[in-house]
């Protein structure tokens, strides 16, 4: 169906390309109708499985406009994206513009260049709704990739894209579904806390109503996979459903020697 296998075009923190060879036994073997993903991210899992017919979701307004712009305005962007430079000064005076001021086209384009030279790729932001990554000093980061924009434009063509909370995944649930879930992560110490996608946090009671959540999928006959942090709280959340554990490299932490191998779960409601 499509032209070649694109790459997450954005990094994200907690994004799931690294997990890819581990989650492929995992992944349904009975073929599904409709797939949906309520926490889309830098949608590796999405891009890997390219599904014929997709919704994904995120509440991170940048990041959804971003899509829409790369699937249905390519051309715009790929002109906008020229503009950049990777200077300090110039990373600052874009990070200072309020993307409510700016053209959908000119807001992907901001949220594309921040993303690849910011800090560690991170897209965080403050109270008010700020973004604040520091910028990163990479030498040649490679802002505008047009080989894989195109692909990923390709792809999401067969997506409906949708900035909203994680429960309108209920709207669009039915028999022949598969759901990905893909969480802010529960902590797994009070220092190690990092949900800072938007300027909400995502606590233990989004975790429980996650959960709740997770089990109305069940009910409806979807099939419905989870992945979050391996902590007791997790586990008792998801008691009676398959839990698989997988290795992952923890990349965002300000000690290169705390970038070890941790153990995550992947939780589901089929075998």
């Amino acid at each position: 169906m499509f032209n070649g296998k694109p790459k997450p075009v954005v990094k994200w923190a907690g994004g799931k390309a690294q997990l890819i060879p581990q989650f492929e036994p995992l992944f349904p073997r009975k073929e599904y109708g409709l797939y949906i993903e309520p926490f889309v991210g830098g949608g590796a899992v999405f891009f890997h499985l390219l599904p014929p017919r997709a919704v994904l979701i995120d509440n991170n307004e940048e990041l959804i406009n971003f899509y829409r712009i790369v699937r249905d305005h390519l051309e715009e962007l790929l002109r906008d994206l020229k503009k950049h430079k990777n200077t300090p000064e110039y990373y600052y005076s874009v990070r200072a513009l309020d993307p409510g001021h700016l053209s959908p086209v000119e807001r992907a384009s901001r949220f594309l260049y921040l993303n690849k030279t910011g800090y560690n790729g991170l897209w965080r932001v403050n109270s008010q709704g700020k973004h604040n990554v520091p910028f990163g000093r990479y030498k040649n980061p490679k802002i505008v990739d047009e080989p894989n924009l195109r692909l990923v434009s390709e792809v999401l063509r067969h997506a409906r894209l949708i900035c909203d909370d994680f429960n309108r995944v209920l709207d669009f649930a039915r028999q022949d579904a598969f759901v990905y879930l893909d969480p802010p992560y529960h902590p797994l110490s009070p220092t190690a806390n990092f949900t800072g996608y938007t300027s909400s946090s995502f606590g233990p009671e989004d975790q429980r109503r996650l959960a709740d959540i997770f089990k109305e999928l069940d009910k409806r006959g979807c099939l419905v996979m989870l992945s979050n942090s391996d902590t007791p709280f997790i586990r008792e959340l998801y008691a009676g459903y398959d839990i698989q554990i997988v290795y992952a490299r923890r990349a965002i932490n300000c000690r290169p020697e705390r970038r070890g191998p941790i153990t995550e779960l992947v939780i589901r409601n089929y075998r």
